[in-house]
């Protein structure tokens, strides 16, 4: 196939912007705000599920406490009761001796109950700081994510830009090339190989393989406007000044 040599120089220049394309595009993947952001976001849900178990814990203490204030209250009302019947007249003894043994065994389920709820009171105020240690690493963790978020946005849109710049540079250049040149461009490149790679010091630019004589000799005698191609790799094969030939 033949192309103009001028054409053949665009080639290189449009390998160039697709190169870029490449490298923006893999950039675009790569990013480390991505591997950062899933990292971040692991720490929050962790984050979440430990404050959901320590509330859970806290509104399990929280119903103990109130059964428990709830007992006692009950307790104390036998005891203001059972006072109340032994102040009053008409209690006979063996009744008497019947309330003051129900004291006695209501005073020792109020102790009971109250040591009950002191140690749960004290579970829950040390609980209590539990909880809000829990709030303060999730706000830092959600507070990271969101920093993240926002540097890896900002790649995305620098990334973004610079790819439609290069995109609308290439679409130009589309113009300035014959639909068959192209064609083989592009079939090149639908196999992962550089479209088109300059000829330089008798290596291949694509595929960095020095040429063998044979080859070369039949560069050297091939017209200038004649579309060549590298043995190796099957590149279009830009021959210039650089090329050794």
């Amino acid at each position: 196939m033949k192309a103009d040599p001028a054409v053949q120089r665009r080639l290189l220049d449009l390998a160039e912007i697709d190169a870029e394309l490449t490298r923006l595009a893999h950039r675009r993947r790569t990013l480390p705000e991505h591997a950062q952001l899933t990292e971040a976001a692991a720490a929050v849900q962790a984050g979440k599920d430990r404050l959901v178990a320590a509330e859970t814990a806290a509104g399990d203490l929280d119903r103990d406490i109130h059964r428990i204030e709830h007992d006692v209250e009950g307790v104390r009302a036998r005891i203001r009761r059972d006072e109340q019947l032994l102040a009053g007249t008409g209690v006979g003894a063996k009744q008497a001796a019947d309330l003051q043994h129900e004291l006695q065994t209501l005073a020792r389920r109020q102790a009971v109950l109250e040591d009950e709820q002191l140690e749960v009171m004290e579970r829950r105020e040390a609980l209590g700081v539990d909880l809000e240690h829990s709030r303060g690493v999730l706000a830092e963790a959600e507070q990271t994510m969101s920093e993240i978020a926002e540097r890896r946005d900002a790649a995305l849109a620098d990334l973004d830009a610079a790819t439609a710049g290069r995109g609308r540079e290439r679409s130009a250049m589309l113009g300035e090339i014959p639909g068959e040149v192209l064609a083989v461009y592009e079939r090149r490149r639908e196999h992962g190989n550089a479209g088109a790679a300059a000829l330089r010091e008798r290596r291949c630019g694509a595929c960095r393989l020095e040429l063998d004589r044979t080859f070369l000799s039949q560069l050297r005698a091939a017209p200038a406007d004649e579309l060549v191609h590298c043995e190796e790799c099957g590149t279009i094969l830009v021959r210039t000044t650089e090329s050794g030939l």
